[in-house]
């Protein structure tokens, strides 16, 4: 099980959460291991169209808090940051800090960012005042001819950098100064393991020894969730906020909206060993597929069992030889049925038998953010020696095919090799595997 071309091998040397359990991979683990949720009724946002206002918000992430603590060194780019890419700048600076790199002594030529966001949006408010000056006080009639004279002046003069989807990779280079190859990935929640596969190729090519990768996303957002509640559903029941999240379960009804933001350092083995940095995992393998019917209709099944096999090939292993399985599990009723189906497409009778963890009940659904944050979850676990569980599994879907899905308190494991898969709203798949060290 190796990804090694020309003696060269992709690990996992740094690892930098920013969760609804707050700052950092301790707060990520004592969440998880201690069965918490990091979803509450929120308390930062206003207009949100989530239900009771529920959903998984970064608290100790404030302004303030970023301008005075966590982004400190930032200061003066952080008006040129709308939120998530402050998480996601926030995340890769933990996760250099866990890497041991100096920034000092590396060469920054070979030094790269990968890095996976959403589209990103400015709320309601930002613009109110362009708006306004083109309206009619009476009638609210909007007059397009206004923009340029009156309107276009009460734009943020910054308005376009605080919101583009690339300027998470940008600032993270610039604050790294990181010389070597730089991309960005706008694929919702598939784009962490596209990012994973691209960095990983990026140092299997001898291209960079380094790369900053991961992705940073939100869908608790005034607008967002207004998407949310129009494409989608969004959970309900039960009354307490905490345990909406149900991957799986019988009783799921829909999505719950989250923030978050997670960066992995992946480094070249040889590399990491000459300083003898600590390795969290190693990346074996990525896998990717895109299915749509003719009128564009997502499959999901069909791009999860696709993408799943494309990261098996890649990585050179089997079914059998998985550990466990850190599912999308959303909580929707179409999309985790489907999910279940792919499953057992590609492991066929041990279905029934790998375990399954979906760290979404844990945290909700933060877009790109929430596959960098799982694979996080599985790794800082598996150090522990187990499985993450599922929060809210009580009541398995008997329209569901059978999921061993791993409920109540962590379970222990001996082989450290896991599968991790994401899907999109459009049927976007993404998958790696990693075995953890």
């Amino acid at each position: 099980m190796t990804v090694s071309v020309n003696d060269r091998e992709v690990v996992i040397t740094g690892i930098g959460a920013v969760s609804p359990f707050g700052m950092g991979i301790d707060a990520l683990w004592e969440g998880v291991s201690q069965q918490r949720s990091g979803i509450r009724h929120t308390t930062l946002y206003a207009g949100l169209a989530s239900p009771d206002q529920a959903g998984g918000e970064v608290r100790e992430f404030t302004d303030e808090s970023a301008r005075k603590v966590y982004l400190k060194d930032h200061r003066k780019n952080l008006k040129a940051m709308c939120r998530e890419i402050q998480l996601g700048v926030c995340s890769a600076s933990l996760a250099l800090q866990n890497s041991g790199l100096d920034l000092k002594t590396i060469d920054h030529e070979r030094l790269g960012v990968e890095f996976g966001a959403n589209l990103m949006l400015s709320t309601p408010m930002t613009l109110s005042p362009s708006v306004k000056a083109c309206s009619t006080t009476d009638s609210h009639e909007f007059h397009f001819e206004q923009w340029g004279p009156l309107g276009f002046e009460q734009m943020e003069p910054l308005w376009l950098l605080r919101y583009l989807p690339n300027m998470p990779a940008c600032h993270i280079s610039i604050a790294s100064d990181a010389r070597g190859p730089s991309n960005s990935l706008t694929l919702d929640d598939s784009a962490c393991n596209v990012c994973i596969g691209e960095a990983s190729r990026i140092i299997l090519r001898n291209a960079a020894d380094m790369m900053i990768t991961g992705s940073t996303g939100t869908s608790l957002h005034p607008l967002k969730t207004l998407h949310l509640a129009l494409w989608d559903e969004m959970a309900t029941s039960p009354t307490e906020p905490e345990r909406r999240a149900r991957p799986f379960d019988r009783d799921r009804n829909g999505k719950v909206p989250a923030e978050g933001a997670c960066s992995l350092i992946l480094e070249d083995r040889q590399h990491a060993d000459a300083r003898q940095a600590r390795i969290w995992g190693r990346v074996l393998g990525t896998g990717a597929s895109t299915v749509t019917d003719r009128q564009g209709k997502p499959l999901f099944r069909k791009a999860l069992a696709q993408a799943m096999r494309a990261a098996l090939k890649s990585a050179g292993v089997a079914p059998e030889e998985i550990g466990h399985l850190n599912a999308h599990g959303v909580g929707l009723k179409e999309t985790d049925l489907q999910e279940a189906f792919a499953i057992h497409d590609v492991f066929g009778e041990l279905a029934t038998r790998v375990p399954v963890t979906a760290i979404k009940s844990f945290l909700g659904s933060a877009g790109a953010g929430s596959g960098s944050l799982e694979i996080a979850a599985s790794l800082i676990a598996l150090s522990h020696g187990v499985i993450p569980a599922t929060l809210n599994y009580e009541n398995p879907d008997p329209d569901m095919p059978k999921l061993n899905i791993v409920t109540g308190e962590p379970r222990a494991v001996a082989n450290k090799v896991f599968l991790s898969i994401n899907v999109t709203r459009l049927g976007q798949a993404s998958a790696s595997v990693i075995e953890a060290v």
